[in-house]
């Protein structure tokens, strides 16, 4: 049943990021969805004339469907303020600095949510030493899914140092996050708004069948095995749960995140690192959002629809409750 009155929604999907096939397949999902329960959707594969086309359109609100600059970075949330049209997720500061992993270790860390340590290198760098000692993990500063990971272990066939001509993201970025390698499991959170405010929906935990839980492993499906709810010492399942609500709030998110986790279960409660907050997170068949909805049942198009009544929420287009 459809929570909101027939709308207008303008899904924005695509455009030239990295990560422009996971939009276009969580765009898909969206407006499929959106479209089930009775609204009317305009799909808008984002180009350079995005702005006039938006104003063309005339929706009622916009669901952000982008993944990556400049959808996920501040460039889009800062076009749809000037134009005075509500959107989904994350504002303009907030996409700003959540997209920035280091901007989010200054905003999140002196508040006691623990992240990896490590520093931003330079890619020439890396090619007369390591930044800090092996293993560590190298990892674009604002990029999303799990784009240009790579872990440097002793092992590691880049090189000691690492070679100009070993394939990595060094050769991609010139800019990179060098942090501490941390052994154990993949977690991760997702929160969604509701008028009663954030909620933490639950744990998952996520098993590669091999190498990490990197692009390919992400969006290739039968590679990574879901498990929800994640079995856990219920004081580390209260620290993810936690922690993701912290950072959705201190951050500013908004309509939904998802928070990503390493925990080293031989350290206890010590091992819990959060490593990220997505303020965009994904919306595909494989995607891990709509997976914690659903387990804890929410419907997908009742989530997509919780995800606009948010935004027009905000916009002072519903009343508060």
């Amino acid at each position: 049943m459809a929570r909101l009155d027939p709308l207008h929604v303008l899904v924005l999907m695509g455009g030239w990021a990295n990560e422009r096939e996971v939009s276009l397949m969580s765009g898909k999902g969206v407006a499929d969805a959106l479209e089930s329960v009775g609204h009317r959707v305009t799909r808008l594969d984002m180009d350079r004339d995005v702005a006039a086309k938006i104003a063309e359109a005339k929706p009622d609100v916009v669901f952000n469907a982008l993944h990556g600059a400049p959808g996920e970075d501040g460039t889009v949330q800062g076009m749809l303020d000037l134009m005075g049209v509500p959107y989904t997720h994350a504002g303009l500061a907030t996409s700003v600095i959540a997209i920035d992993k280091e901007l989010t270790k200054h905003a999140l860390v002196p508040h006691g949510i623990p992240m990896p340590g490590g520093r931003v290198v330079k890619s020439e760098e890396l090619y007369e030493g390591d930044p800090i000692a092996r293993p560590y993990v190298l990892k674009p500063v604002n990029e999303g899914s799990s784009v240009g990971v790579a872990i440097v272990e002793d092992t590691s066939n880049c090189g000691n140092p690492i070679a100009r001509d070993a394939k990595g993201p060094w050769q991609d970025f010139d800019t990179l996050l060098a942090e501490p390698f941390i052994r154990g499991r993949e977690l991760t959170t997702a929160v969604i708004d509701t008028p009663e405010g954030p909620r933490a929906l639950g744990v998952t935990e996520l098993i590669v069948a091999d190498g990490f839980y990197d692009y390919e492993n992400k969006y290739t499906e039968g590679r990574t095995q879901h498990i929800f709810p994640a079995d856990l010492p219920p004081e580390v399942e209260r620290l993810c749960l936690e922690y993701a609500m912290q950072a959705h709030k201190r951050l500013g998110c908004k309509g939904v995140s998802r928070s990503d986790y390493r925990y080293d279960d031989e350290r206890g409660e010590d091992g819990l690192f959060l490593l990220e907050t997505n303020t965009q997170p994904g919306m595909t068949p494989l995607s891990l959002v709509p997976e914690q909805a659903r387990g804890c049942g929410i419907e997908y198009p009742e989530l997509c629809e919780m995800i606009v009544e948010d935004a027009l929420r905000r916009a002072g287009k519903l009343p508060d409750g």
